[in-house]
């Protein structure tokens, strides 16, 4: 490239992309914009999860005017001789464009669970009561079609179902020990159902975990529910990419990012009485040690060129 270098990016929209971080070894999910930077918006390279466009992106450090630099000063008159950096703080707003069992996973900023079809008569409870017995998956099931068996009759094409994997968070044993579903009840092992057909229902996507394994059981759900206060901070890693009209690509990997607000959401007017309402998240970013040097790091700002 020249001494110029290329044209400021034009863009459009934000595209967002997250993945799960082992919260027992803190090991972020990392992203190599060297190898997979030119991966296509819609098929994103394993296993970060497209979360849509999102609006009103917005990024900034710690300090007022950028990164909390100060000077070293040094002598009479005193002179400053270096710089140093006094804090590191990176924090990332957006609003997602679409709403989904993902999207308000990331914006509630504590925990979010699938509300589980009921039992007959019972008892209200703000995040669901006594949920319906869960139907155990039969062997020939894959990751986009779930093989009930005659329980097959209680689905319908629409509906919401779950899962039981490994959950997003659980607090202690005895929440799992108190609720059987509880497992499904905070699984993001989810999908909606596109058509049954020999006792088989076939998913509109694969389920994120995979094929189920032995012993894995289904829940059908009517939606999600979070709610605010708890101690429970989700952590993620994402990606935000900015396409540019000419061909080039910003994008902005955070390793770590944790919720640090709760559920929020932004009102859009549209037409008078008509208002469009966006989740809202709001993240900070934690540090991880790059490999190359050993630098802690919040954020790795790539740009591929045209």
């Amino acid at each position: 490239m020249n001494g110029v270098g290329a044209v400021a990016p034009v863009t459009r929209r934000v595209r967002a992309y997250f993945a799960p971080v082992d919260r027992t070894t803190e090991t972020p999910c990392l992203f190599d914009a060297a190898q997979t930077g030119r991966f296509a918006l819609d098929a994103p390279p394993a296993p970060w999860i497209d979360l849509g466009w999102c609006s009103g992106f917005k990024r900034s450090s710690g300090a007022p005017k950028g990164s909390m630099i100060a000077a070293l000063r040094s002598g009479a008159p005193a002179m400053t001789f270096a710089q140093v950096r006094t804090e590191v703080e990176a924090t990332v707003e957006l609003e997602f464009a679409s709403w989904g069992k993902r999207q308000m996973a990331l914006s509630s900023g504590s925990q979010q669970m699938n509300l589980l079809a009921t039992t007959s008569g019972a008892a209200p409870n703000g995040s669901g009561g006594t949920s319906a017995t869960a139907i155990p998956l039969q062997p020939a099931s894959t990751a986009s079609s779930l093989n009930v068996g005659s329980a097959a009759t209680a689905f319908f094409i629409g509906d919401l179902v779950g899962a039981g994997v490994s959950g997003a968070y659980v607090r202690s044993a005895a929440d799992v020990n108190s609720d059987l579903n509880y497992i499904r009840r905070v699984s993001l092992n989810v999908g909606r159902v596109a058509s049954i057909a020999d006792n088989a229902l076939q998913l509109e996507a694969p389920l994120l975990a995979g094929a189920p394994a032995a012993g894995m059981q289904v829940s059908r759900m009517v939606g999600f529910v979070d709610r605010e206060g708890g101690s429970f901070f989700q952590e993620w890693s994402a990606l935000f990419v900015m396409g540019g009209e000419r061909g080039d690509r910003v994008i902005y990997h955070y390793p770590r990012l944790q919720a640090m607000q709760s559920a929020a959401e932004a009102a859009e007017t549209l037409t008078a009485p008509l208002t469009r309402i966006r989740l809202a998240g709001a993240f900070r970013a934690l540090p991880v040690r790059d490999a190359s040097d050993g630098e802690m790091v919040l954020c790795f700002r790539s740009y591929l060129p045209a």
